[in-house]
């Protein structure tokens, strides 16, 4: 930047302490109250509305620096609030903070001259880092304002704003040749100032956009009328095209002194035009990311169910106009569990990217291959001759399986069960094909796995396996619940190399179909009520398994059980906890009860009564899964817990060269501290997320970088001949 001579900068106002002024809109009372608690801050003043005519008039006022808006309130929408914002030049800067899902909305916020859009169901540490963003822009616009007030009547600083601006300014003649441009071109466009003058303004313009340009850079009105927020491509000098948002693309024409006066104002001749372009390439980079983000999976790349649902309903429409058949296939890949409890998560997730390109290249161009979610895909098949047509896509797919995947440096053998349904055969919407096409997939399942069928009336509701599973279960806990098998995971001390505690994980021995790990067969168990007699079980096992080992002398390990949200439907929780632990002479505090979010949110008040008991009993409490939900930080004050545990999903995220990846872990740890909890870390899998994780200031961790659950005999090994040992007493 150049520097200007002979002029002093220094603002010659009297300094004041500097204040900022936030209003938060939401029509939920609670909400406000947990905003301006993390709001909270010297040099902040903050006030509430609860609708929007009441912000509407407090905004008026034109003394409020930021407004954290909610869309959805009873009375005025938030969008009609910033389009009256416009209207009145209200200088506020919003902040939408909203619970509305709509991608939509998002945009049009942004649109509307949202500084950020923040959905409620997001880490709230987001709202305070943008608002302290806010503050930041604020401030700075503060400080050039006063700038600007002392050097108004500047010909030299006009000329030297105008030069450093970071939008091009430019002036027309009457025929729309450039006869001045600012130095800001040459950053964008690639051309020098002296390239543009005396040339026509569609040098610069996309082909595709002259029609919608010549109105604004012909502009001849001025004041409000003027064109404002025409997006225009500009071509740069080697006919690339970026966008541009004329937020001014002809501004106040009469402040650019293009209209000539000398005959009185009665007399005004057209002297030529004037606008600022403004570079929005990283706003429409941002929108179409969100516009990504909201109908493809992130891992893969492919279509969500959201998008194949949609390009579904549309094959159909064609086809029942045409006439046509086509065709849906469910796909799932067997063994993935095996891949996540053998490899861990990173090299499951690799399986799923590659998979993804193999089963791509065995379909047609017109064909659409999306991730339902987990290890499951869909096809869409449009315009098929016959049934055959399919059938020879699927053993196209599963002949190429037959070439090993690369994972962990091995070869991986992999196969998949595919169900296909067509139209109109087996359905004529989009919610039976794909039903039909996942109850074909579990039949072949059922029948070993490896290959396909297509669906047929004869084929069960869909409900048969799951049904069978039930009922399997029923009786694996009604014989008194050999089948099971508790492994435990160890939670360790690095700094103090050694384990300080273990998680106790069960596992099923099933007869017929071999040894499943807890998401087979726990979400059964919830939905069907079997939970709490599972869960007693659990709990009978690990503290019989627990005084086994403070026995030997390990009397410094902490079990960690957890339990589900329907154990604290019972008011005898307490109650029956404290008998087990005293019927096997286990202290309470060497017992760690593992709650998720989820339970958080449901029942507050009488949830946290039940925790109150708990800890009042000596036991200790954790929070699982901590970060995945909002509504934590405002009830984490609430609950009187001893320690949280970090979701794995930040975990696996942590990368060194991303200072993004750490701020979640890093804005938990400083909340743990804040509230003298312990924190511990799951999932942990490789040494550069344990550096990182140290760095943080969090030490205990559990993950398949130190082990995978074991059973209790190679536990006990783990505890005498590892590298983390746990201490023993002397008998």
């Amino acid at each position: 930047m150049k520097a200007i001579a002979n002029v002093d900068f220094s603002p010659q106002v009297p300094h004041q302490p500097e204040t900022s002024s936030i209003l938060i809109v939401d029509d939920e009372e609670r909400i406000r109250a947990a905003y301006r608690q993390l709001l909270a801050a010297p040099g902040r003043s903050i006030e509430e509305c609860a609708s929007g005519g009441e912000a509407i008039d407090r905004l008026d006022r034109r003394d409020v620096d930021i407004l954290i808006l909610d869309l959805n309130l009873p009375d005025v929408h938030g969008l009609e609030i910033m389009e009256w914002m416009v209207q009145k030049h209200v200088p506020t800067a919003v902040l939408v903070f909203s619970g509305d899902e709509s991608i939509d909305s998002a945009i049009r916020a942004l649109r509307h001259g949202a500084f950020e859009f923040i959905r409620k169901h997001d880490n709230a540490q987001e709202l305070i880092d943008a608002v302290e963003r806010l503050q930041s822009r604020r401030r700075i616009e503060r400080e050039h304002a006063m700038m600007t007030v002392q050097l108004e009547n500047s010909e030299r600083l006009h000329r030297f704003l105008v030069e450093q601006s970071p939008d091009i300014i430019y002036t027309l003649d009457r025929d729309g040749r450039f006869i001045f441009i600012n130095g800001r071109v040459e950053a964008l466009l690639g051309y020098s100032r002296g390239e543009l003058l005396g040339k026509h303004y569609s040098l610069i313009v996309h082909p595709d956009d002259l029609e919608h340009a010549r109105f604004a850079f012909n502009e001849r009105r001025i004041g409000d009328r003027a064109s404002t927020n025409v997006e225009i491509r500009l071509q740069t000098k080697t006919q690339g095209v970026r966008h541009f948002e004329n937020r001014t693309i002809v501004t106040i024409l009469s402040a650019q002194g293009l209209y000539d006066t000398t005959d009185g104002p009665a007399t005004q001749h057209f002297m030529g035009t004037s606008g600022v372009a403004r570079d929005i390439t990283d706003r429409k980079k941002a929108e179409e990311t969100i516009a990504f983000q909201a109908f493809h999976d992130l891992l893969t790349g492919l279509p969500n169910r959201i998008l194949f649902k949609d390009r579904l309903g549309v094959a159909l429409t064609q086809a029942k106009r045409k006439g046509k058949r086509l065709g849906v296939m469910f796909i799932d890949i067997d063994r993935f569990k095996l891949i996540n409890d053998s490899y861990g998560h990173h090299e499951g997730d690799e399986l799923l990217k590659r998979f993804a390109e193999r089963a791509r290249s065995c379909l047609r161009s017109g064909d659409t291959l999306a991730r339902q979610g987990g290890d499951e895909f869909t096809v869409l098949l449009p315009d098929l001759s016959s049934a055959d047509d399919a059938a020879f896509i699927a053993e196209k797919l599963l002949a190429e399986l037959k070439l090993p995947f690369k994972i962990a440096g091995l070869d991986f053998f992999t196969t998949v069960s595919v169900g296909i349904s067509l139209y109109p055969d087996d359905g004529e919407s989009a919610e039976l094909l794909i039903r039909n096409a996942d109850i074909a997939m579990y039949q072949i399942k059922g029948r070993g796995k490896n290959g396909y069928l297509q669906f047929t009336p004869e084929m069960h509701s869909g409900h048969s396996l799951r049904i069978t599973l039930e009922s399997d279960l029923r009786l694996a806990l009604e014989s008194g619940g050999d089948q099971f098998e508790l492994h435990y995971q160890p939670q360790v001390s690095h700094r103090d190399a050694r384990t300080v505690g273990m998680e106790a994980l069960i596992r099923w021995h099933h007869p017929r179909l071999g040894l499943m790990t807890p998401d087979t067969f726990i979400p059964l168990a919830e939905e069907t009520g079997m939970i709490v007699a599972l869960g007693e079980w659990v709990l009978e096992r690990a503290l019989s398994q627990l005084a086994d080992w403070r026995e030997k002398g390990f009397t410094g390990l902490q079990l960690a059980v957890n339990l589900s949200p329907k154990e604290f439907d019972r008011a005898d929780l307490p109650e029956r906890l404290l008998r087990r632990l005293e019927a096997h002479a286990v202290p309470p505090d060497a017992l760690d009860v593992e709650i998720t979010e989820n339970l958080l949110m449901k029942d507050a008040e009488k949830n946290i009564d039940m925790v109150k008991q708990l800890r009042n009993s000596g036991l200790r409490i954790s929070i699982d899964d901590f970060g995945t939900r909002y509504s934590s930080l405002n009830y984490l004050r609430r609950f009187p817990i001893n320690s949280i545990k970090i979701d794995q999903s930040f975990v696996r995220d942590l990368n060194a060269g991303n200072s993004n990846s750490t701020s979640i872990i890093h804005a938990i740890s400083c909340i743990a501290r804040s509230f003298g909890l312990r924190i511990l870390a799951e999932g942990v899998e490789t040494e550069a997320q344990r550096q990182l994780l140290s760095g943080l200031a969090c030490d205990d961790m559990q993950g398949y970088l130190f082990s995978q659950p074991l059973p209790a005999a190679e536990f006990e090994a783990f505890l005498t001949g590892s590298a983390f040992p746990s201490r023993t007493t002397v008998n």
